[in-house]
Order: C-alpha cells, then structure tokens, then sequence
C-alpha cells in the first residue's frame, strides 16, 4: 500500500543514536515569519525576496475520502497562498489557491512548493494527496495535483502540467492509484517533480508537453519493525498489532519521495519520507540519473521532507521528527553532508518542530519552514551560527558519493475550532 496522505510533517530520529553524527549546540535561529497555515516550501526570487507557501485549511466545499478510506474526508476550499517575506513584513502575495483539508485544517493538500526559473518568473506546485480519480468528479475543475504558473501583479495562474491525471491515467509504479505532489525543481526548461502517492519522479517541459515519469521508487522491507502498542491512533488502523497479535519479522512498507533538486553532478537528488511505522534511521536520499535509473545515495536518516545542495556542494537534509511518528516526539533536524560525506547537525529540537522545507540564501544562512503541519503556527525560521558548529570526523551512511502528512499526528497538537482563522485567509 502506499501511504498517500503526507501532510509535511516531517520526521526525524533521535541524534544521540547516530554515531556518525554530532549534535550542534552552535546553531540558533530567529523567527523571520509567523502565523502561516500549513506553510510548505520556500524560495529566494531574483530580486531577492524569499516566498513561502500555504497550503492553507480547505473549506466548505465538496470533498473527497481519505486515501485510507476512513476517518474524515477532506473537503474543498480556497484557503492556499503563496506568502512573500521582505524586510521582516509578510504579504500573501498570491491568494485564492485551491486547498483541501480535514474538517479542523489539518491535513492539508494546496500550495506545497514555489521555485522561480532564470527570469523571474514564479511556478507553483499544487498538491492533492487522494485518490485522483475523486478530484474531478467530486471537486470540479480545480488544480490540486498540478504544477501552475503564476501572475503575482495580477493575482492569477495557469495551469502547466496536471501531475495526478498522469499518475490516474498511467500509473507507473503499478501500485494503488493517488497522487499528493509535494516538491518540484527547475532545471532549465524542464520542471521536475515528486509525487508521494504516486511514488514517483517526474518531469515535464515548462511550455507543459512531454510529461513523463523518469523513476518510480520501491517498496521497503522491514526486518524486526517497531510497531505502536495496541490501540494507538493511526490513519492505517489495520497495520497496527491488536492485543496478542504476534508481530511480523518482516513487514512490507512503501517509503515515499518527498522533494528533489539538482545536484553539481547533474543528477536529480530525492529525499524520502518512510511509511508506516516510520522506522528510525530508515530514510534514503536517492541519486537519479538521465538514465532514469536511481540508486541510494545516503542512508540513515528518519522522515526526511527536504534537500538543498549550496554552492560549495554541500548537501542539506531536513528531517521532520527525530523519532518515529507515533511516539509523539516532532523535534526535527537540519543535517550538513560535506562533499566527501562528513555530516554534521545545524540544529536538532530547541524549537524546531516538524520542519517542512528549507532553502539556501545568498547571505549562505539556512531557511527553514518550521511547524508545517500547524494551521497558524507555521513559521520560517533563519538559522545563523551554523559555521561555528564543529564538523564530526567520522562519515557514515554514505553509499555512493560521487561528487504526508499523517492526520492523527496533527490532531494532538490543534484543537481549537478554525472560526477566526478561516475568516482570516477569505
């Protein structure tokens, strides 16, 4: 099965268990946002602003099942935006995106990702995450599922690629049918992206022709997994052992992409969020080539949302917990991997909680989308000091170095009726 309902929310693991790793107590970090509702990736513009987006809290629309197919459906509103930070002052720049979501604004499918080619001009990834075939059907003509192009000066867009129509009508990895795009790249004059319910990487030419699937990624089997007790909450309520259920040695679970970017070498980078029951040191970042054959990277990691290579090559991963899901512990981490594979953590905890995204700006400090899940508590965070953190002398986990979200997760952490929020992104 797929877990198609990703809502970055990110995990990571517990930093003290890795020994090739050391934990920074340098790093610090400022609040340059607040307030955002299920903030999701970021990005600098030529002219040196930095946008975010939201995805919003849905609405009072029609709705379509949960991918589990249990639990509250998600329902159909307006509520997504694309948000533009500038001298400290935060503007919603582009209002009015679709957005889908749980009955308390958890959830959330909408604005997942905003990247900006040579010129300037800004494109914007619109996730889903159900199946494709309830979208038109139920909602009408929207662009959940599509990467769109967008018209700041005008508060406008159009579509380029329809992402979960390619993943209904073709299927490529010939699992379940969904799709819930969560990250994207420009190379060029080709836009690359990832589909978690799809479990694919993707690409299509900015002008929107020859979209195509370039990889699509395997299950995982896990050996001695971790399983919740009994009775715990989970969007999978099957996959968790009743009383006296004897667990499985071995247990099938389908690890999802959940961004990409170009590296130095050319090849396309893929981060990847684990499945259910997020095992601990279980998430890979994945090399693909032009090929179209991918291989692992790196290994080690736990729930990673994001990556982000500098211009010294340097690559940056973003875990969202540092523990697995179901323990309730969603302090995440920023972790620098050096050319030659030397990791190093920028931060861990102290305030970073289920980071979704991260970018690199001029001024060489780390952006990070923190608390992505929140419906009014996103922020962006700036992380500084991060030269002063002492680099570990050991590297491991590296294979082949060559140069969401979870509804009851989000459910702990926000029970208070939406009523002012709602009004506030109409």
């Amino acid at each position: 099965m797929k877990l198609k309902q990703l809502t970055i929310t990110f995990l990571s693991f517990c930093v003290a268990t890795f020994s090739g790793m050391k934990a920074a107590s340098a790093g610090s970090f400022s609040v340059i946002a607040d307030g955002l509702y299920n903030a999701g990736g970021l990005s600098f513009s030529p002219d040196g602003n930095l946008y975010v987006t939201e995805a919003g809290i849905g609405g009072n629309g029609a709705c379509v099942p949960p991918p589990s197919g249990q639990g509250y459906s998600l329902c159909y509103g307006t509520s997504g935006a694309v948000t533009k930070i500038e001298n400290g002052k935060t503007e919603r720049i582009l209002t009015g995106l679709p957005s889908l979501a749980l009955p308390d604004g958890t959830g959330a499918a909408g604005p997942r990702d905003i990247q900006f080619d040579a010129t300037g001009k800004p494109y914007v990834l619109i996730g889903y995450g159900a199946d494709p075939a309830f979208r038109d059907r139920n909602l009408g003509d929207t662009d959940l599922g599509k990467i769109i192009a967008a018209d700041f000066n005008t508060n406008s867009w159009t579509s380029v690629a329809d992402l979960a129509n390619y993943e209904l009508a073709n299927n490529p990895d010939g699992g379940d049918v969904g799709s819930n795009p969560l990250g994207f790249a420009i190379d060029g004059n080709k836009l690359v992206a990832v589909d978690a319910g799809a479990n694919n990487l993707l690409g299509v030419n900015a002008d929107g022709s020859n979209l195509q699937a370039i990889v699509a990624f395997p299950q995982d089997i896990l050996t001695n997994p971790v399983f919740p007790p009994s009775g715990t909450p989970s969007n999978e309520p099957a996959q968790v052992p009743s009383q006296g259920e004897e667990v499985r040695s071995q247990f099938a679970t389908q690890p999802v992409p959940s961004s990409v970017t170009k590296g130095p070498d050319g090849d396309y980078y893929v981060s990847q969020f684990t499945g259910f029951p997020f095992p601990e040191g279980g998430a890979k970042i994945y090399r693909a080539g032009a090929d179209g054959l991918s291989t692992v990277f790196a290994d080690g990691f736990t729930q990673l949302t994001d990556l982000e290579f500098d211009a010294d090559g340097n690559l940056y991963a973003l875990q969202y917990a540092n523990q697995s899901a179901w323990k309730g512990d969603f302090d995440g981490s920023v972790i620098k991997m050096a050319p030659d594979g030397t990791r190093t953590i920028l931060l861990s905890g102290n305030g970073l909680e289920s980071p979704s995204a991260l970018t690199i700006g001029s001024d060489g400090a780390v952006y990070v989308t923190n608390r992505g899940d929140r419906p009014g508590g996103g922020q962006v965070l700036r992380i500084e000091n991060i030269k002063s953190v002492p680099e570990p002398n050991s590297a491991l986990g590296v294979l082949a170095i060559g140069a969401f979200g979870v509804a009851w997760l989000n459910k702990k952490r926000n029970s208070k009726p939406l009523t002012d929020r709602v009004v506030a992104l109409k």
